[in-house]
């Protein structure tokens, strides 16, 4: 069996281990617990009615968040997958706001970013952008060409490209005006989040499967280094910085890990398996999305 199909494999049976099963895992030893850990008591609303929510991006522009929803197993062509525009009291303002178009639709959308007026939305055969206040779809980059493995999350540089993880693959691609290419591949770990570091510019990723160590690739492509290394937890999905620490969405043992000066806790004890985090940065909010539960969780964060 090559790399690629491996890693492949090994990906779809994880996300299908994830849909089947909302059970908390045990928690494995090493990361400490912070000091006001929060789990399910402590959630602050949810967010019902979806259907296998992945990801989360909040819009401070207008307000609103926008939830991706898989409508499915996550790797199919299917054409039903949409991405859904809620407020914050938590009630869906539109549930398929975003659809995509008949020659290039929605199947399985995952992993989302704002630049300007677009929102940026990865899928089985590539980005979509949309217009985040009309929903009319914009653009679609193609990455058929790759043969991608499983395009998971995306975000823009300092240098204004976006970037775009391939688990399946463990390989980062760059966009560079509306032309992608492959700016990483042969990871040691397959990335599944994906973020930037507002202190250094930086990209950060978040290592799917057992690998625990967060890799920075350097800004102006000069290479990688380690940036954290969590002590527990693992298939790491969602990551987001928060007053300056990394806030991981470890599906491994149903938590939020804290990453900062080499110290790893964990923030909150999910009731399910969590996915790619958004970041509410006007309340101070974490919204969790499970695939699993068809739901979305919102946590207070401490410091508001």
């Amino acid at each position: 069996m090559t790399r690629l199909s491996a890693n492949l494999l090994f990906f779809i049976v994880s996300i299908l281990l994830i849909s089947c099963s909302a059970d908390n895992s045990s928690q494995k030893e090493g990361a400490a617990l912070a000091e006001n850990v929060q789990d399910s008591t402590d959630i602050t609303m949810a967010i019902d009615g979806l259907d296998g929510p992945e990801a989360v991006r909040y819009d401070p522009g207008q307000d609103v968040y926008f939830i991706s929803n898989f409508t499915g197993g996550g790797t199919d062509r299917d054409r039903n997958g949409f991405i859904t525009k809620a407020l914050p009291d938590g009630s869906i303002d539109s549930l398929r706001f975003m659809v995509g178009t008949d020659a290039y639709p929605l199947h399985a959308p995952r992993g989302m970013y704002i630049t300007g007026d677009t929102l940026w939305a990865a899928d089985v055969d590539g980005v979509h952008g949309f217009n985040k206040n009309t929903s009319e779809q914009v653009a679609f980059i193609d990455f058929t060409s790759f043969e991608p493995g499983f395009l998971n999350d995306i975000v823009e540089g300092t240098d204004g490209n976006l970037y775009v993880t391939d688990t399946g693959k463990s390989a980062v691609y760059q966009i560079a005006g509306g032309t992608p290419t492959v700016y990483k591949d042969s990871l040691d770990a397959a990335p599944n989040g994906i973020t930037l570091d507002p202190e250094t510019g930086n990209l950060v990723l978040a290592p799917w499967g057992g690998a625990t160590v967060f890799p920075a690739l350097l800004a102006g492509d000069s290479g990688s280094e380690v940036f954290a290394e969590a002590q527990s937890g693992g298939n790491f999905d969602g990551i987001e910085f928060v007053n300056g620490n990394l806030i991981a969405a470890s599906q491994m043992d149903s938590s939020l890990h804290e990453l900062q000066n080499g110290i790893d806790q964990i923030l909150i004890q999910t009731p399910g398996r969590p996915a790619d985090i958004g970041i509410d940065t006007k309340r101070n909010l974490v919204l969790v999305p499970y695939i699993a539960l068809n739901r979305v969780d919102v946590w207070q964060l401490s410091g508001n």
